[in-house]
């Protein structure tokens, strides 16, 4: 019942503004669309998934690490999923990567929790995908402001930012 209040929300939600996630790929005359959810209530990304009306496994979340090495990682994971953080340093041959606190997140990416896309950085930082994004033709993630969600290939993804996938969720 609760799915189908964000649906009805979300879908009579108007674009309001561009973010700037949206003018990077305009800039680039990259195809996608875009969705608004800030009128629900959907707080977590299966929540946000249930708002777009979307398959909670198409709807990625972008999480930022930190390694061993003091590097930062970018992994995107389904919403639904949890990073699986030894999979993830292996995939990056790092010993070990923890989670960036969100209090640092800002400093770091430009993004607020919640907010974060691997698009429009402040600076790039080495990026994979989980793998099952490989079964979709599109997927879905955050626009660079709560709110706000782009869905794209990932063959148009690649022209803006590179990344690698590798199995990283547990």
């Amino acid at each position: 019942m609760q799915h189908e209040q964000f649906a009805a929300e979300a879908k009579n939600t108007p674009m309001e503004h561009k973010t700037n996630v949206m003018r990077e790929l305009d800039r680039h005359k990259i195809k996608y669309n875009h969705y608004c959810y800030a009128n629900t209530n959907a707080i977590s990304g299966v929540e946000v998934a249930a708002a777009l009306n979307q398959n909670p496994d198409k709807v990625f979340k972008t999480l930022v690490t930190a390694g061993k090495s003091k590097k930062n990682y970018i992994f995107m994971v389904p919403v639904a999923k949890e990073l699986d953080l030894k999979k993830a340093a292996k995939s990056i041959g790092e010993k070990s990567v923890e989670m960036v606190k969100s209090k640092e997140l800002s400093a770091l990416t430009g993004y607020i929790h919640g907010g974060c896309s691997p698009i429009g950085m402040k600076k790039f930082f080495t990026t994979t995908i989980d793998e099952t994004a490989k079964n979709f033709d599109t997927i879905i993630f955050s626009a660079g402001k709560i709110g706000y969600q782009v869905e794209m290939s990932l063959e148009d993804l690649s022209k803006v930012i590179s990344y690698n996938y590798a199995d990283i969720i547990e």
